[in-house]
């Protein structure tokens, strides 16, 4: 009786691929037991919980809105500037964790990629499932405040998915090249974290671009941050609507930032094994 035997060959990425869909489907058990137990470990054994994922936003939103709204006595128009801010940090802390939950996702998971074989892209990608449940009870908190304020965004509430999903796609972009060179050199997680802090200030996360001068409005203009903060925050709290070509550069380089950070991360896959 003749028996068939299935056999799986590997063969090693080139230079510049795209990971195979096939191959990301059949490994997809993997990123669902990744991204359950990265929100079981997120969870389990704290003493804050879900309590430190409403606190965080709130402490940043209240400390911005007495540093900028009180002391600077800075404008955000008609829009409470607790609610302005707190808008605008739960954009933030989405791009934020997107990239850092992706930039360490490989050495975190050094053992793992070692010794299994599956695409890796899966590890840095199954990382977001923490990164959007912190981000929904975060949401939710801000929903009840629109009730509080008696604040009506409109129908552009609607396009808000769309800026979550181009937001993630923004950080998870870099956070997968930023793995990508992490693996070769761990300089990279001590210069990323500085190089977010410093973005966090010089994007206007508790100001209004309104309040930027003119003689530096374009750097903040060529931003992508201010893009999606500005879109995200138009849609959640109201306002003014950004510019269009803001919203049409942000629904282009969001994409392409996810592809070239997949391009590298595929680029370096192969050497992972050995340098992790």
């Amino acid at each position: 009786m003749d028996t068939q035997v299935r056999q799986t060959v590997i063969t090693p990425p080139s230079r510049w691929n795209l990971p195979s869909a096939r191959e990301l489907w059949r490994a997809r058990e993997v990123a669902v037991r990744l991204g359950q137990r990265d929100i079981i470990v997120r969870y389990r054994q704290t003493i804050f919980g879900v309590t430190w994922v409403i606190l965080q936003p709130l402490v940043s939103a209240g400390i911005f809105t007495v540093v900028f709204g009180q002391i600077a006595d800075l404008s955000t128009g008609a829009i409470p500037y607790f609610l302005f801010t707190l808008a605008g940090m739960l954009a933030w802390n989405l791009f934020n964790q997107s990239l850092g939950q992706a930039s360490g996702s490989m050495v975190s998971n050094q053992a793992l990629v070692q010794k299994v074989f599956f695409p890796r892209l899966l590890v840095p990608v199954s990382s977001m499932a923490s990164v959007l449940v912190d981000f929904t009870v975060g949401l939710m908190l801000a929903v009840v405040l629109l009730f509080v304020y008696g604040i009506n965004p409109g129908w552009a509430v609607l396009l808000l998915p769309v800026w979550v999903a181009l937001i993630v796609l923004i950080g998870t972009g870099i956070g997968l090249a930023a793995a990508a060179y992490m693996v070769k050199y761990r300089d990279v997680q001590y210069v990323l974290p500085w190089t977010v802090q410093v973005l966090l200030y010089a994007s206007p996360v508790a100001y209004a671009l309104a309040e930027v001068p003119d003689n530096l409005r374009w750097l903040f203009d060529i931003n992508p941050i201010t893009w999606f903060l500005e879109a995200f925050r138009w849609s959640l709290v109201g306002g003014e609507m950004p510019a269009t070509w803001q919203i049409v550069a942000l629904a282009v380089a969001a994409p392409l930032i996810f592809l070239l950070g997949t391009l590298v991360f595929q680029k370096n896959e192969r050497e992972f094994a050995d340098y992790i």
